[in-house]
């Protein structure tokens, strides 16, 4: 089931993410929906508080080649465990931030643990887009967004945008 995504401002994409205490049914059909929500908005990853779900939980897939076969992965309580010294700049965007990009810096390659749908701890270390993508969401746990790491003056010039978008989506509903 396709979920609606949270534009920012929202209080709940600031709060910080509870962690998942164990993996049920009802987690891994969220995980479906966030995956469904992602590819239709579309995107490559989404965090449950995007959803308006505060839990440690994030869905990516990178793979943005023509005729690639899709790689979702799906990550009940990810964190960092290890980062490059190297860094990378990346022109990013949000789903809670429709339209609204700009260069990030962050590590080039990080070492990331999880646990799987199935309830199995996993870990792997991811490069280029993969590695800005899932340090992204994990931020979204952590009730963190990308303008977080832009200059004031930016952060605010992209908060009054999305105030203003929020308030036309609000007329045409009405």
């Amino acid at each position: 089931m396709k979920r609606s995504i949270l534009i920012h401002p929202d209080p709940r994409l600031k709060k910080l993410a509870k962690a998942v205490p164990d993996i049920s049914d009802d987690l891994r059909a969220l995980a479906d929906d966030m995956l469904e929500t992602m590819y239709a908005a579309p995107g490559i990853g989404l965090a449950a508080p995007q959803v308006g779900i505060l839990y440690r939980l994030v869905v990516l897939d990178c793979e943005k080649k023509e005729g690639a076969t899709p790689r979702p992965v799906v990550m009940f309580n990810p964190h960092v465990v290890a980062s490059s010294e190297e860094r990378n700049t990346y022109e990013e965007g949000c789903l809670s931030l429709p339209e609204m990009y700009a260069e990030v810096e962050r590590p080039a390659e990080v070492s990331v643990e999880w646990m799987d749908r199935d309830g199995n701890v996993q870990s792997d270390t991811f490069d280029g887009l993969w590695a800005t993508c899932v340090q992204h969401e994990i931020d979204h746990l952590d009730g963190k967004l990308f303008i977080d790491y832009l200059r004031p003056l930016k952060r605010q010039m992209i908060t009054r945008k999305m105030v203003k978008l929020k308030r036309e989506m609000a007329r045409e509903k009405a």
